[in-house]
């Protein structure tokens, strides 16, 4: 039964008709091939591809991570003082998670990575920074609010708040805005 099941798979199939083409098809799909490559990397790599993968809720940062991502700058001269994370900042929610002490904080903003900035650098949730301060681990992750399937900022920070817990055994201080 297995060598059947090998023999029906298209592999062979594609293997011999890519050895049958004309040379200049053959470099066609390998151009093909090495853009999506490099878009790829790009994605991934660049500051605006890990923006992109945050706001999918992709990717969990530190805040040593966010800080770099968040605060870096343009490299043409008209652009060295502005943030490139400004130009990708999103309407969502961030969960940030104290590995050191297992507590949960959720929050939402119109603009995540500003807001979650200000709570490694003092101007946000006082006990977060202050644990922070003192040494204990984090990881910060976002979920865009267009395409969560919530229709509100305070719909979507409630669900993430009653999934982590974060108002029972967290630093959340009421399960999130009932507007």
């Amino acid at each position: 039964m297995a060598n059947c099941f090998l023999h029906k798979t298209p592999v062979p199939i594609i293997i011999e008709a890519v050895q049958q083409m004309h040379p200049f098809f053959k470099l066609l799909i390998l151009i093909l091939a090495v853009a999506f490559f490099v878009t790829h990397v790009m994605e991934r790599y660049t500051v605006k591809g890990m923006i992109r993968r945050m706001a999918r809720g992709r990717m969990k940062v530190s805040p040593k991570k966010f800080l770099r991502i968040r605060n870096e700058t343009g490299h043409r001269q008209k652009d060295s003082r502005r943030y490139i994370s400004a130009k990708y900042d999103f309407a969502g929610v961030y969960v940030i998670y104290n590995k050191t002490q297992r507590l949960y904080y959720v929050g939402q903003a119109n603009k995540v990575l500003q807001r979650v900035n200000s709570h490694f650098t003092g101007h946000g949730n006082g006990d977060v920074y202050a644990d922070f301060s003192y040494g204990d681990r984090f990881s910060i992750r976002t979920i865009r609010l267009r395409g969560s399937g919530c229709a509100t900022l305070n719909e979507l920070e409630r669900k993430y708040i009653k999934k982590y817990d974060a108002f029972g055994k967290g630093y959340n201080r009421t399960a999130g805005n009932k507007g």
